[in-house]
């Protein structure tokens, strides 16, 4: 497999995993730019996947479908009130919202109105190819590793699990039981900091114990 970022390390044990554990455990990490998917078994990596789509590609994918198809022009933080205001993996034609931006025929400044429904096929290519990379982990996971996640589910974090439906659409592609972490933005930072906590304390007892064979 390829090699993964320390992130997702960190990540899992801020989703509240137990890393060291001989079970499997199993992580996706959706991040902006980044989704990082790992199998973690006896604190090391198993099986993974990095692919370049994460939130960021969602949003800007929003941007040129918007630009194709109505013809307007938006900006980063309108493409981004989309994603979280309307954007669904289980599109709803009821959920609608006003877009502001520039007419690219008049240049002049426009409003239209658009459905989580119309604004779909600008999330499916990510949605899918985030979905196929779960599965292709998944397929080359031990089996023992593999009964263990469909008992214990995955952990999925990051701000693209956010998504409207995104965790619900991965449980039913793969059949695996998702758990969305409390606080998915934040489950790396606080991952990092309980890491470094556990190496501090293991300073401080080395210090301690050269300390004590020196008075001995």
């Amino acid at each position: 497999p390829q090699p993964i970022a320390a992130a997702i390390f960190a990540a899992a044990i801020g989703c509240g995993l137990d890393i060291a554990a001989p079970g499997g455990n199993m992580v996706v990490d959706i991040g902006g730019g980044t989704t990082d998917i790992a199998v973690i078994s006896l604190g090391g990596e198993v099986a993974s996947e990095s692919l370049r789509v994460g939130g960021s590609h969602i949003e800007e994918a929003i941007t040129r479908h918007i630009k194709r198809v109505y013809n307007l022009a938006i900006g980063d933080r309108t493409a981004e009130d989309i994603k979280i205001t309307i954007a669904s993996a289980f599109p709803d034609p009821a959920k609608k919202m006003k877009v502001r931006g520039r007419d690219l025929v008049s240049g002049l400044p426009a409003t239209i109105e658009i459905s989580s429904e119309d604004i779909y096929p600008a999330l499916e290519e990510a949605i899918f190819s985030i979905i196929n990379a779960i599965r292709g982990v998944l397929e080359i996971t031990p089996p023992e590793l593999a009964a263990d996640i469909v008992n214990g589910g995955m952990a999925l974090s990051g701000g693209g699990s956010l998504l409207d439906g995104m965790a619900r659409l991965i449980q039913e592609e793969t059949g695996v039981p998702v758990v969305l972490a409390e606080e998915p933005l934040s489950c790396v930072v606080r991952g990092t900091g309980e890491v470094l906590d556990q190496l501090e304390r293991v300073a401080k007892s080395a210090i301690l114990a050269t300390s004590f064979s020196k008075v001995k």
